[in-house]
C-alpha cells in the first residue's frame, strides 16, 4: 500500500510525515512555546472557569440548547460552548451575568473568539 504524501511543516515548510504536523527539528520548539503560552495563561480555575462556572455553564446549556448564530442563519445545531457575549475580562459582574452569555456549537464559538482576540494564540 502507498504512503501519504509527504506535508509542509507548519514552522519551516520542510516535508514531513508526522502527525503533529511539524518536522523532527521544529515539533520540540512548538511544543515549548505552547507550554509558555499556557504559563502565561493560567489554569481555567485560575481565570474564573472552576466548579461555579461549571455549574453555570450546564444550567445554561440545558436551557438554551441550540447555538444561536446558527439560529441566527436557519440552521440548528446543538450548543456545545457558553460564551460571553460581551467579554468579562476579569470582570466579576460581566462573567456571572446571565444576560451575557450565549449558547454556541464549538465551530461558532471558535470563530468568535478569534475574531475577538486577534487569532488563536493572539
Amino acid at each position: 500500500m502507498p504512503l501519504a504524501p509527504n506535508r509542509p511543516c507548519k514552522r519551516c515548510r520542510k516535508p514531513t510525515r508526522n502527525d503533529s504536523g511539524f518536522c523532527d527539528s521544529c515539533e520540540p520548539k512548538q511544543k515549548l512555546k505552547q507550554k509558555e503560552y499556557d504559563k502565561r495563561r493560567g489554569s481555567a480555575a485560575k481565570r474564573g472557569y472552576g466548579r461555579r462556572w461549571q455549574k453555570i455553564r450546564a444550567a445554561f446549556l440545558a436551557a438554551n440548547p441550540l447555538c444561536a448564530d446558527c439560529m441566527e442563519r436557519g440552521i440548528v445545531t446543538v450548543a456545545t460552548d457558553v460564551d460571553h457575549i460581551i467579554p468579562h475580562k476579569g470582570d466579576q459582574e460581566l462573567m456571572w451575568d446571565w444576560s451575557n452569555l450565549q449558547g454556541l456549537c464549538h465551530s461558532c464559538h471558535s470563530r468568535k473568539t478569534a475574531k475577538e482576540d486577534g487569532g488563536f494564540g493572539h
